[in-house]
């Protein structure tokens, strides 16, 4: 199945917007900042959805702390002893499973262990899958109901 140009655009943004958030996990430094930065001097942003980056960090920055609240029952360690680009894919999924109803819990899903095999150590993905997919039961129970259903 091919990917639509709009859905290439938006998984370019979700490349560029866990960079983003790995560095502003590491640096701290205002997340206006690191927008304008990316805007202004990383040439992969030119392909992508420029809106849904800036809504995905600006997401990110505003809802952190319910976003980590949300996923720490479903870790097996504490958050802080996450790897920052593990943290930021699950923050990225779950900011998508929770604030982006609209978006199909298996495209949050899928989109976040592609990044995970992408950016992440050799078998992160599977951990990013297992935590994600566990927030998606409660997160998305009745979308979840509803595919099941279907089958």
């Amino acid at each position: 199945m091919k990917q639509s140009r709009s859905s290439r655009a938006r998984s370019r943004a979700r490349r560029s917007a866990i960079q983003a958030l790995y560095q502003w996990f590491i640096t701290d430094r205002p997340m206006t900042e690191i927008i304008t930065e990316f805007e202004n001097e990383r040439s992969e942003l030119k392909k992508a959805d420029k809106s849904y980056f800036q809504d995905i960090l600006n997401g990110s920055e505003k809802y952190s702390d319910d976003i980590n609240n949300t996923l720490e029952p479903f870790l097996d360690r504490a958050l802080n002893e996450l790897g920052p680009v593990e943290r930021a894919i699950l923050h990225l999924g779950l900011y998508e499973l929770k604030y982006q109803p609209e978006l199909p819990y298996r495209v949050a899903l899928n989109e976040a262990i592609e990044l995970a095999r992408m950016f992440g150590a050799e078998d992160s993905y599977k951990y990013i899958n297992g935590v994600l997919d566990k927030a998606a039961r409660q997160l998305r129970e009745s979308e979840l109901v509803a595919a099941l259903q279907c089958r």
